[in-house]
């Protein structure tokens, strides 16, 4: 593929922040005066004092639904360099997963981030596993420094949203015999 294809690409790709399902949003394991919401939502999550705090140990389990159908192309991940995400699964279209049995699922994406990847360089996922998503869920297995916390400063995720047809605004076609 071509640089200029590759940016063509890019070109094309939004924040999802806009179809998030709000109402849908969990993270297992966050403290509770640091939760997802500073590293998710937008205002939040630029600001680099708010963070998304593990509580009990390093783990995190995120879950994101979204509004409609999307496909998703990459994910920021910010995080400080010693408490920051280092092993990150993907899963699309995985409800009601806990620590318990999230590792007896496959994950359609499994990220190992960098330093650059914590300080905002996007990490491209593999889109065909990523084509029809209805919700994310993102587990953060441990951090840069093995250390009982992790902060996250800002999670991002980019891609398009699928047109779907609206079944209601179809008409019924009557037969005319």
């Amino acid at each position: 593929m071509s640089a200029e294809s590759a940016s063509a690409i890019q070109r094309s790709q939004v924040d999802l922040m806009d179809f998030i399902d709000w109402s849908g949003v969990e993270c297992l394991n966050q403290s509770t005066s640091h939760s997802v919401a500073n590293a998710l939502k937008q205002g939040y999550r630029e600001d680099d004092g708010l963070n998304l705090e593990s509580d009990a140990d390093e783990q995190l389990l995120i879950y994101i639904p979204f509004l409609q159908v999307i496909k998703l192309h990459s994910i920021v991940i910010k995080g400080p360099e010693e408490e920051g995400p280092k092993t990150v699964k993907l899963f699309s279209n995985k409800e009601h997963m806990g620590f318990s049995n999230v590792n007896d699922f496959p994950a359609s994406d499994t990220v190992v981030l960098s330093p650059d990847h914590l300080k905002g360089k996007p990490v491209v996922l593999k889109y065909v596993k990523f084509q029809n998503v209805r919700s994310l869920t993102i587990f953060i297995e441990d951090n840069q420094s093995d250390s009982e916390i992790t902060r996250v400063q800002k999670i991002g995720l980019c891609g398009t949203t699928v047109e779907t047809t609206d079944m209601k605004g179809l008409k019924k076609i009557e037969d005319g015999h």
